[in-house]
């Protein structure tokens, strides 16, 4: 699969809640991913598809999420851009018990037909 392909999958399948089957079929065995911010509850920067699962199911297992929206992709080159957009309520934090909306982009570069690194970018706080 090319970039936009990789794209519109991975699009596909978040659209219908498959998030784990997006990181089992179209994530590099040494994948990294890259959060905004630093967190003390998991790093900033993990390596290797069994640590992208990891996080995801932090996620999963610490915030009801009531709306997830997926926009994109929007590619350029070996990359492409995808929006999030999520109506959630965390479980632990300082938001806990709170129903927020938050908007998040994740920056995807692929090689060889897999994801190799995905960024995401967020604003926390406001």
């Amino acid at each position: 699969m090319n970039t936009l392909e990789i794209g519109k999958k991975l699009v596909d399948l978040c659209s219908n809640g498959k998030d784990l089957e997006a990181i089992e079929t179209l994530d590099s065995p040494s994948v990294v991913s890259v959060e905004a911010v630093a967190d003390p509850r998991f790093p900033q920067s993990v390596e290797g598809i069994d640590a992208i699962k990891g996080k995801f199911e932090w996620w999963t297992h610490n915030h009801d999420v009531h709306r997830a929206q997926v926009r994109g992709p929007f590619p350029h080159g070996d990359r492409f851009i995808v929006f999030f957009n999520y109506e959630i309520t965390p479980k632990d934090g300082p938001m806990k018990g709170q129903r927020i909306q938050m908007d998040e982009a994740g920056l995807y570069t692929v090689i060889n037909g897999k994801i190799v690194k995905e960024e995401f970018f967020y604003q926390l706080g406001s």
